[in-house]
């Protein structure tokens, strides 16, 4: 019965991985020459996470992020954040209808299986935190009533950095909601050329076709959720978020919320490479991406240059791997 069992699971993380190169095949026709942050992307948005893309304007945020939403066969809805975007027109409102002498509901850009917030922290900290409660629940209050969104449902933020003049930064609680945070950077010489040849084409939306539908899409993360992790890569997630919260240059480390994220990325990684449990380098693979803005630099460590990145990669390499279980 085990062995039939462990050969239903690696059947099923085999369709699992084929629907993952689709789904990062089609997501590529948005950004050139970037495939391991369009990997990355996909693997968060299928371990059933939110995505923030941070970096300088023009490198390709918002393609990136549109290109991962048209590969669901879902609904879509793009909020661009400015500094008089209402919370209402995030979540909702209700609306009196003279009519029918009644309150009715009017839906906010929240009610899609796939958000794409553009320059998120360009809105006020009010209208941001209209995201907390749907993006930690799937449901929005409003007049004290919950409403549930449709599932799938995803969040793919883009944000410039926080230096350039005007922008709000984002605060903890909501860096903390999303699963990962990823820069895309600079394109290599020969992708630049590729862009510069393919500018006149602009965006070409045959390239884009859906790949999943949204039943497909959620079957896909309940199969990664299912994906095994053994106690002694639990154990290496729980001490390398411990070793977060001690370290003399973090005020705050990395939340048990982060520790759930770590280990949702790692099955989801494993699933996508044709694996029915996860490995420790699996873990160290996404701690990087997942863990990071999830900590607070102390200003003394900041004054010295230090970052979160730096740190991170500093306890990793510190604490052991304990490779004997796999399974």
């Amino acid at each position: 019965m085990a062995e039939s069992n462990d050969q239903e699971a690696k059947r099923t993380v085999a369709g699992f991985a084929t629907d993952c190169d689709k789904i990062v095949s089609s997501s590529e026709h948005g950004v050139k020459g970037k495939s391991e942050v369009v990997e990355l992307a996909v693997i968060c948005i299928l371990a059933d996470g939110h995505l923030l893309i941070e970096d300088v304007p023009g490198v390709g945020k918002t393609s990136l992020a549109r290109a991962l939403a048209e590969t669901i066969d879902g609904t879509l809805q793009r909020i661009q954040f400015t500094p008089d975007l209402l919370p209402s027109d995030v979540t909702g409102v209700q609306i009196w209808n003279r009519a029918t002498e009644t309150f009715e509901f009017h839906e906010g850009a929240v009610f899609a299986n796939v958000v794409v917030a553009d320059e998120i922290n360009r809105a006020s900290p009010k209208t941001q935190a209209a995201l907390l409660e749907v993006m930690e629940e799937h449901q929005v209050t409003v007049d004290g009533t919950p409403r549930l969104v449709p599932e799938p449902f995803v969040v793919i933020a883009t944000q410039n950095p926080i230096e350039l003049e005007g922008p709000y930064e984002l605060p903890e609680a909501q860096l903390d909601r999303f699963l990962m945070r990823l820069r895309i950077g600079y394109p290599d010489a020969e992708a630049e050329m590729e862009i510069i040849d393919g500018h006149e084409k602009r965006w070409d939306r045959s390239e884009l076709q859906p790949v999943v539908d949204t039943v497909r899409f959620n079957r896909m993360t309940r199969i990664a959720d299912q994906v095994h992790v053994g106690l002694a890569v639990k154990q290496y997630i729980v001490a390398v978020a411990s070793a977060t919260r001690k370290h003399s240059a973090i005020s705050i480390g990395v939340s048990p919320r982060g520790s759930i994220a770590l280990a949702s990325s790692a099955r989801a990684w494993a699933a996508a490479n044709n694996r029915h449990f996860v490995t420790p380098d699996d873990v160290r693979l996404m701690a990087p991406h997942v863990l990071p803005h999830r900590m607070i630099v102390t200003p003394e460590a900041e004054l010295r240059g230090l970052t979160s990145e730096e740190i991170l990669r500093e306890i990793l390499t510190e604490i052991p791997v304990n490779e004997t279980e796999r399974s």
